[in-house]
């Protein structure tokens, strides 16, 4: 039998975590923050600009596409501020667009290489709640650890 390798499986190297400002992403950015200073890990810290809340017509005008994508650019630069302020040394942010449970299994994970997801809870309201929610489909799609916060 092959030696295992002597590692800590509670330790991680790269922390992904999904941003938006619900109250319950907020409390997983807290949450990834805390882990990756403890472990001295890598912060990814993403959000997902989503077409479908988007008229055919906003979709079309790229001004109104690149102000979206700039306002969650500066978005995203608070949140990388916050987490340098805390402490923790190595943050990167990535921005992506499409459904957001969708777009970060099948293409931010594979892009960034976490060990470990951490996002809200992310309940719907609306028809969207009896499908299931974006954090129930990366729980169970996503092909590494996922931390669900509420």
């Amino acid at each position: 039998m092959s030696e295992i390798p002597n590692f800590d499986p509670k330790q991680v190297h790269r922390i992904l975590v999904g941003v938006d400002d619900s109250p319950d992403a907020q409390l997983a950015f807290r949450y990834a923050m805390n882990r990756a200073k403890q472990d001295s890990a890598e912060l990814f810290i993403c959000s997902v600009l989503e077409s479908d809340e988007m008229s055919v017509y906003q979709i079309m005008s790229k001004d109104y596409v690149h102000g979206k994508r700039g306002d969650l650019e500066n978005h995203l630069e608070d949140y990388r501020k916050l987490a340098e302020g805390f402490g923790v040394e190595n943050v990167r942010t990535v921005i992506a667009e499409g459904d957001p449970g969708e777009t970060i299994v099948k293409k931010v994970i594979p892009a960034v290489n976490p060990d470990l997801l951490v996002v809200g809870s992310l309940s719907k309201d609306g028809v969207r709640k009896y499908f299931g929610s974006q954090a129930a489909y990366m729980a169970k799609y996503a092909p590494i650890s996922v931390m669900i916060v509420r």
